[in-house]
């Protein structure tokens, strides 16, 4: 059996109680919440869908009021004729061909990649690079524009992209523990918001089955689920 470390053990003594209110649990976060470093606020949110079935796949983004609290590197992929000055200034990466030169390279230097749609027929033999790493542009993620310039600030601003895995569970960071409470609660409430609004049309009967959040290197707190519909 694997043995639970000293700091995890007085984490989880700490919470005393099956489910919590949302301001109760970011105040019980901060408390379990030792590590030597700036953990991230994660919420981990079962839901009562089958993504196998089309219309049953939760995939979407949003903009977290208070961002994510992560410095996030951008590259910007566009034709030549279409690259301006103040897109250099805005992204940390713009370039038409010679960045595909560089992503062939393995050159990978970025946390975001955004394209104009008609780069994309370009980008696609790069499919098996970009994809295990989460980073080919595609339309529901919103990293496939012709408003570049606007999509440069959403995603400056915090916007995330999230989607519910093969077993209906959406992962998503939501801030760091520096953050002050209220700009925390904010974030979560726009999460349960955005997941809430954007329920799959296949979906029938009760929607959420559970909602955690846990930093990075706490145990879990399960929220109630009907405190957080009634905010």
């Amino acid at each position: 059996m694997k043995k639970i470390s000293k700091r995890l053990k007085n984490a989880k003594e700490l919470i005393t109680k099956q489910i919590y209110s949302p301001k109760e649990s970011l105040n019980l976060l901060k408390q379990i919440a030792t590590a030597h470093f700036i953990e991230s606020a994660e919420a981990h949110i079962s839901l009562n869908i089958d993504p196998k079935y089309a219309d049953q796949q939760l995939r979407t983004t949003l903009v977290l009021p208070n961002g994510t609290g992560k410095t996030i590197r951008l590259a910007i992929l566009l034709s030549e004729d279409k690259i301006k000055a103040e897109y250099k200034e805005q992204a940390d990466i713009v370039g038409s061909m010679d960045l595909i030169e560089k992503i062939t390279k393995g050159e990978i230097d970025f946390d975001i990649l955004i394209s104009s749609p008609e780069m994309m027929p370009k980008l696609a033999k790069l499919g098996r690079v970009l994809g295990p790493k989460g980073l080919m542009p595609s339309p529901k993620s919103g990293t496939v524009t012709d408003n570049i310039e606007q999509t440069i600030n959403e995603f400056k601003k915090g916007k995330v992209e999230y989607k519910a895995d093969k077993t209906g569970i959406v992962h998503i960071n939501f801030g760091k523990l520096n953050f002050s409470n209220d700009a925390l609660f904010e974030n979560l409430m726009a999460v349960y918001k955005s997941i809430e609004q954007n329920k799959p049309n296949g979906v029938k009967g009760r929607y959420f089955n559970s909602f955690y959040i846990c930093s990075s290197m706490s145990p879990s707190i399960e929220l109630n689920l009907m405190e957080l519909k009634d905010v």
